[in-house]
């Protein structure tokens, strides 16, 4: 028998269920942290419940949105954006609503694009990760990639830099200048931030243009995570925020916002064709590998000066007391 272990450092923490965009007015099924949740909108916002009906255990997904209540499709019970049943179509006129017939309603919100859920007590009234997504670039959402592996193993892969240069040769790295200069990584409010580092790309963003890219990798959260990447030659900015759903400890999905300052007239296809194909290759490392949970201790792998990001999201993790996805 499996056992979950649902520690409260994700419980508490914000999550991306949705692309804003999916959710209309269908309600929609969700998993987080092995809870099967609803997700449905209304015209107060967007909420999210325990994904069954108290009276016979139906999920609440397979029901409606009807006068900003979700009914549920079994037998009409109507549920408001609190929980509370407000209509049990079989319960004769005047008698009281069961003060048990409620749902279990979870904190939701919409921001930057996402909806996201937390389980528990939220840390914050919004995602730590929205206060770092900054205004005045073009912007084109990618995902969510579903990939068979456990969240913080994706997260290790997107700050690992030293792999650019052999998944993703011929694109984001060149096998001929792997070498990682030395860096180190600060904490700054609470954010993990590395220092620059330099690596030669001969296609950086799917244009064909070879460059040496200056890299800002931040970490904002169990989860959400970013890089900042500037061209030697211009002003370009890049920046990759990769946000991921633990839907179980080794299923999840994972988005990514893309933000640029150039080829603003560019369309966003061209883009997304080239994160998919980047995703592809990245699969194939994080569904194989062995064990498939992130090992916090620092011993059970060997480790470089190029890995200090990884050595310093482990000991986050292992700060915070993050024990889903992680051995």
């Amino acid at each position: 028998m499996t056992t979950i272990r649902l520690d409260t450092a994700l419980l508490d923490e914000w999550h991306p269920v949705l692309l804003s965009s999916a959710l209309t007015e269908r309600p929609i099924a969700v998993r987080v942290l092995d809870e099967k949740v609803v997700v449905f909108r209304t015209a107060q916002g967007v909420h999210a419940f325990k994904d069954l009906c108290i009276h016979r255990g139906v999920p609440l997904s397979l029901g409606k949105v009807a006068g900003d209540e979700l009914v549920c499709a079994y037998h009409g019970w109507s549920y408001n954006s609190c929980g509370a049943c407000t209509r049990i179509p079989s319960l004769p006129a005047g008698q009281a609503i069961p003060s048990k017939a409620k749902a279990i309603a979870y904190s939701c919100v919409e921001v930057h694009g996402l909806i996201w859920v937390c389980l528990g007590e939220p840390v914050s009234l919004l995602p730590v990760v929205s206060r770092h997504i900054q205004d005045g670039f073009k912007e084109v959402f990618m995902g969510p990639y579903a990939l068979e592996a456990a969240g913080p193993r994706i997260i290790e892969n997107f700050l690992d830099v030293s792999h650019l240069m052999f998944v993703h040769e011929g694109l984001l790295g060149d096998s001929e200048f792997a070498e990682i200069a030395d860096y180190h990584v600060h904490e700054v409010d609470g954010v993990l931030r590395s220092d620059e580092i330099v690596v030669y790309q001969p296609d950086a963003d799917g244009t064909g243009r070879g460059i040496h890219s200056r890299y800002v990798y931040e970490v904002f959260s169990p989860l959400c995570v970013a890089f900042t990447k500037r061209d030697d030659a211009t002003d370009h900015i890049f920046r990759l925020f990769l946000m991921v759903l633990p839907e179980t400890e080794k299923h999840s999905k994972a988005f990514m916002l893309k933000q640029r300052n150039y080829a603003l007239d560019e369309a966003d296809e061209v883009f997304v064709a080239f994160q998919d194909r980047l995703i592809e290759q990245d699969r194939e490392m994080v569904e194989n590998q062995k064990p498939e949970l992130l090992p916090l201790d620092l011993q059970a792998e060997l480790h470089l000066k190029c890995d200090r990001l990884s050595i310093a999201y482990r000991k986050r993790l292992r700060e915070l007391g993050v024990t889903f996805g992680t051995a």
